[in-house]
């Protein structure tokens, strides 16, 4: 049992594992969920959280899927790197790293991420390895540029005073500290919507709380300045966007001005009431649209798994 969730909040022991190897050498921690024949959908976490933070999908889709999640550098299990490995054109390489090791020579997936999960795929849309394994995309909670600037977790008017909270707050090098009553409060304000059971409150901070506290500095500083605006405008597959009317992270703006730009959108979903984590706020919501776009535009194809890899017996 994960030492983070509780028991009915973890995902199943993985099929498999693997570590896959970015361009500067990183190693990358992958899991494999789910029959090996069966249609692939790719997970990328955000931005704190690691592979838990899909554990409603992984259980729901594993049964009929093959599932692949990895932890971002940095978190969960893929080790903190150097300063100058945080960037995200190295999000873009750890990307098309996971899917050579985890997916066959011209197979197709379903992508998705979760808010830097999210910019991940935006980094990464001139890549080779994403066109060649994106059969389609969805995009949930997040945006490609002006984060700080659209943020609404500090409760002020817009402006430069609101702005440069944000970014402290982004690049705060205070310890997160064990989850509390308090910190939960917290955290749910900033992420959450008002109605999250307590149960995914929980969940949220446990995991957040786990990231160390080096890769969640690099990564805020990263975010402050993101601009992938470009990327958006070159993700060339069919793409679904998800959003939580009370996301204070990246307020529903981001997921309306994603549904304008790209170049080939299915469509803008609004969840109400929910917040910036809507792949746990909303589990049901955020499966079904996997499920929907599997069903849409993946067809399997056999072949032998390849690139630079290292699997691991569970």
């Amino acid at each position: 049992m994960s030492r983070l969730l509780r028991r009915e909040d973890a995902p199943p022991v993985p099929a498999r594992e693997l570590t896959a190897v970015s361009a500067d050498g990183s190693r990358i921690h992958v899991e494999v969920y789910g029959p090996d024949d069966a249609p692939a959908v790719v997970l990328a976490h955000g931005w704190t959280c690691n592979t838990h933070f899909w554990a409603a999908q992984i259980r729901d889709l594993a049964v009929d899927h093959r599932v692949v999640a990895y932890d971002q550098r940095g978190h969960g299990r893929t080790p903190v790197v150097g300063p100058e490995g945080y960037s995200t054109d190295a999000l873009a390489d750890d990307l098309e790293a996971v899917l050579a090791a985890a997916l066959a020579p011209g197979e197709q997936a379903v992508l998705a991420g979760h808010s830097m999960g999210g910019m991940t795929l935006m980094a990464a849309s001139r890549r080779a390895g994403l066109r060649e394994h994106a059969a389609a995309v969805l995009l949930c909670s997040t945006g490609s540029s002006r984060l700080i600037d659209e943020s609404l977790v500090v409760p002020m008017r817009a402006g430069a005073v609101r702005t440069r909270m944000t970014r402290a707050i982004l690049g705060a090098r205070a310890p997160l500290g064990p989850v509390t009553p308090v910190s939960k409060r917290i955290l749910k304000y900033a992420t959450m919507g008002a109605g999250s059971a307590p149960a995914r409150v929980e969940s949220c901070a446990r995991i957040v709380h786990a990231c160390p506290r080096a890769s969640r500095v690099a990564w805020g500083h990263v975010l402050a300045e993101l601009d992938l605006d470009a990327g958006v405008r070159e993700l060339r597959v069919p793409t679904a966007v998800i959003a939580g009317t009370e996301d204070r992270l990246t307020p529903p703006v981001h997921a309306r001005a994603l549904a304008a730009a790209l170049p080939d959108c299915l469509g803008l979903t609004e969840l109400a009431g929910m917040g910036h984590m809507t792949p746990v706020e909303a589990p049901e919501a955020v499966t079904a649209k996997l499920r929907e776009l599997v069903a849409g535009y993946v067809t399997p194809v056999t072949g032998t798994v390849g690139g630079s890899v290292e699997e691991e017996v569970v």
